[in-house]
């Protein structure tokens, strides 16, 4: 299974934006994510067509299964 860790963000225009970690540390903790997504926010290093990054949303961890038929 792979997984990806998606972190959500509004946008000055209140558009969702999400941030994408590909294979995230395993057994990351939602304190630990948002404590990363604080930091994003902090920084301002993140532009968008909709403006700066202006509130967290959530973080979500995606698993995906593929099952090759044959």
């Amino acid at each position: 299974m792979e997984q990806t860790l998606e972190l959500v963000f509004k946008n000055a225009e209140g558009d969702t934006k999400v941030i994408t970690v590909t294979d995230p540390r395993d057994g990351i903790t939602a304190e630990e994510a948002n404590e990363a997504m604080e930091i994003i926010l902090a920084a301002n290093v993140i532009e968008t067509s909709g403006g700066d990054l202006t509130e967290i949303v959530e973080a979500r961890l995606r698993i995906t299964q593929v099952t090759v038929l044959q």
